[in-house]
C-alpha cells in the first residue's frame, strides 16, 4: 500500500525550505569566516561575540530549516532534543575554551616565546 499519514506528509520540509536554509547558513558561515580574516572588528572581543552569536543563530537555522524541530510536540521528544542539544553545545563550548585557556598559560612556562627569535 502506498498510503501515507497525515504526519508522513509534513515531516519533511519542502524545497523552498531547504533552499532557505542553505541560503541563511551560507551567510552565517559567510559573515564570520569575513570577519576573521580581515582581522575583525575594534577589538578581538567584539569580533570573538559576532562569531558566537552567528553560530548559536546558525545551531537554530539547522534545527529549523533542515531537523524540522518546531515548538509543538507532536512526538514529545522536540524539547527533549533541544535541550540536548544545549547541554552538549554548552560543555563543548565551556570545555574548548577552557582548555585553549590552560594549553595557552601553561605552555612552555618559564618561557617567552617573543623573546625568542628564529635562526637566520
Amino acid at each position: 500500500m502506498a498510503s501515507h499519514s497525515h504526519h508522513d506528509d509534513h515531516s519533511h520540509g519542502s524545497m523552498k525550505s531547504y533552499v532557505t536554509g542553505f541560503v541563511l547558513s551560507v551567510i552565517l558561515t559567510a559573515i564570520p569566516f569575513y570577519l576573521v580574516m580581515t582581522g575583525g572588528l575594534e577589538s578581538k572581543g567584539w569580533t570573538a561575540a559576532v562569531v558566537i552569536g552567528m553560530a548559536v543563530v546558525q545551531i537554530l537555522v539547522h534545527m529549523i530549516f533542515f531537523l524540522h524541530m518546531t515548538t509543538s510536540a507532536e512526538e514529545g521528544w522536540t524539547m527533549t532534543a533541544l535541550i540536548f542539544t544545549i547541554i552538549v553545545v554548552v560543555i563543548m563550548l565551556a570545555g574548548s575554551i577552557w582548555v585553549m585557556y590552560h594549553m595557552n598559560t601553561n605552555m612552555m612556562p618559564g618561557h617567552d616565546m617573543d623573546l625568542m627569535s628564529v635562526p637566520q
